[in-house]
């Protein structure tokens, strides 16, 4: 797996890269399963909403200030190509908490699955669920079950209270996708007001901070779903001030949505720094990410195409760093392709769970493949979308067409090569993203073999796990010409 060209790696000091491990920091996990003496870490999951893939320095942005979020990757592993298991913000997080596909739980989008215009859409869409049924086993309540102190900080967007899905305490959330606003009074039921103006980032810090000083003698889950850098974006005045876009690079040049990651990277800074002073940090396993690819016409993700619901590549894949001292070699790199569907799995193993779930579980923990071999034992991705996402910007949003993000298709990922199927016209795109990163030449005439392949892998796939396909047509869809 060829690294991506574009990433920087300017660590201080030698960088090791990972190579022939799936899900690299699992390899560390074999010291906790071969050392009866290593206790269970406390762990920490901050889930970033909105963050693009290159919004980060340490993943090449020349212009957000991310000193801290850099700091964390020095002192662990940085994943070049990790995925979430959808493009936008409900299902995504459902799959991370579930460890299950869309398809299993239900939740494709948020709000209605008949998204965009009707006359646009030539199929009836797939009906979307919009909370998670608490059938469904969460992180949560696995690490609630085996003895953790679970608390929900941000945030939540499957349901009303996180309470019901295995956590003791809940503060800020809500079925709210976005807050109503970055400033207090914030208007949030299940988040008291601050003082007038107080920013809503530094609030869920400091709440995050309290709860780590007061139950440090404990074992933890923290979940930290960040509202920011979803819209509306606002940030602090004083910092949007310090931006001028006339010196910011083509693509990244909104000073208001740098402000709100120099924020978000700050209140990292101060989040580290109280693991640190309260000697927590040691025994706490931190892992950073986001839940779904950026909004390109906010913040480009080149060379990456597409944003937030699409799902080429900007749109799904994610910055992913993950820190645990002494377990986890310090400026480690992994281009091992990864997915936030593998956090249950590797948990799970973690801890020695023995929960039990109505549902297998659709991600990979490889503590197996790392005890026997340490040859890369090589897995396809796969992401189901039977529902449409109305488009953002046109042209702006590089999508398949300038009427939607997306349009009903599921998407395979195998090695290098990624496929995509579209069901309203049996359209399919071949792509190797090892030579086109920006999936921008459809390779379906030059490779017909691989591409049979994969769709017959794909939709196999789709029948081992009962995904539904829309087939019925609109009967108000109005045909036109669209540019693609």
């Amino acid at each position: 797996m060829q690294e991506c060209p574009m990433m920087t790696l300017d660590f201080q000091g030698k960088i090791r890269l990972v190579q022939n491990y799936s899900i690299a920091f699992i390899l560390l996990f074999v010291f906790a399963r071969g050392n009866a003496q290593v206790e269970t870490p406390n762990i920490i999951l901050i889930n970033v909403d909105d963050l693009g893939w290159k919004d980060l320095g340490i993943y090449g942005s020349q212009v957000y200030q991310t000193p801290n979020i850099d700091r964390l990757a020095q002192e662990g592993i940085l994943f070049t190509q990790a995925y979430s298991a959808a493009a936008n913000c409900a299902p995504s997080r459902a799959c991370m908490l579930t460890g299950l596909q869309t398809s299993r739980h239900g939740i494709y989008t948020v709000a209605s699955s008949e998204r965009g215009r009707t006359q646009d859409r030539k199929l009836i869409p797939v009906k979307n669920t919009t909370v998670l049924a608490d059938r469904f086993i969460t992180i949560a309540e696995m690490l609630k079950a085996s003895g953790y102190l679970t608390m929900h900080i941000g945030k939540w967007h499957l349901g009303q209270d996180p309470r019901t899905q295995g956590f003791d305490e809940n503060i800020a959330g809500t079925n709210a996708g976005s807050p109503s606003t970055y400033f207090s009074p914030y208007n949030n039921p299940n988040l008291e007001d601050g003082p007038e103006g107080e920013y809503l980032t530094d609030r869920l810090t400091r709440e995050a901070i309290d709860f780590i000083i007061k139950n440090r003698t404990r074992k933890f889950f923290l979940y930290l779903p960040y509202f920011t850098v979803h819209t509306p974006l606002m940030g602090k005045s004083e910092m949007v001030n310090k931006y001028d876009i006339k010196s910011m690079p083509p693509g990244q040049q909104n000073v208001v949505y740098a402000a709100m990651i120099q924020s978000l990277d700050e209140n990292m800074g101060l989040l580290l720094n109280a693991l640190d002073q309260y000697q927590v940090m040691e025994n706490t396993l931190l892992i950073f990410t986001s839940d779904n690819g950026g909004i390109c016409q906010v913040s480009s993700q080149s060379p990456l195409r597409a944003g937030k619901g699409s799902y080429y590549e900007g749109g799904i894949r994610v910055p992913l760093i993950i820190r645990w001292p002494k377990h986890i070699s310090p400026a480690s790199v992994s281009d091992i392709p990864v997915s936030n569907l593998d956090f249950f799995p590797t948990i799970k193993e973690l801890i020695h769970s023995d929960v039990n779930s109505k549902y297998p579980l659709d991600g990979v923990n490889r503590l197996p493949v790392i005890l026997n071999t340490d040859t890369l034992v090589d897995r396809a991705l796969y992401w189901h979308f039977p529902i449409y996402l109305e488009k953002y910007n046109g042209l702006g949003d590089q999508a398949h067409d300038t009427l939607f993000r997306t349009r009903p298709g599921s998407v395979i990922r195998q090695g290098n090569w990624k496929l995509h199927e579209y069901f309203e016209d049996g359209v399919v795109e071949l792509f190797d993203l090892g030579l086109d990163l920006s999936e921008s030449h459809n390779l379906i005439s030059d490779y017909p073999e691989m591409a049979d392949s994969l769709l017959q892998e794909l939709r196999s796939w789709r029948k081992q796990m009962k995904a539904p396909v829309p087939l019925r047509r609109n009967p108000k869809f109005v045909e036109i010409g669209m540019q693609k």
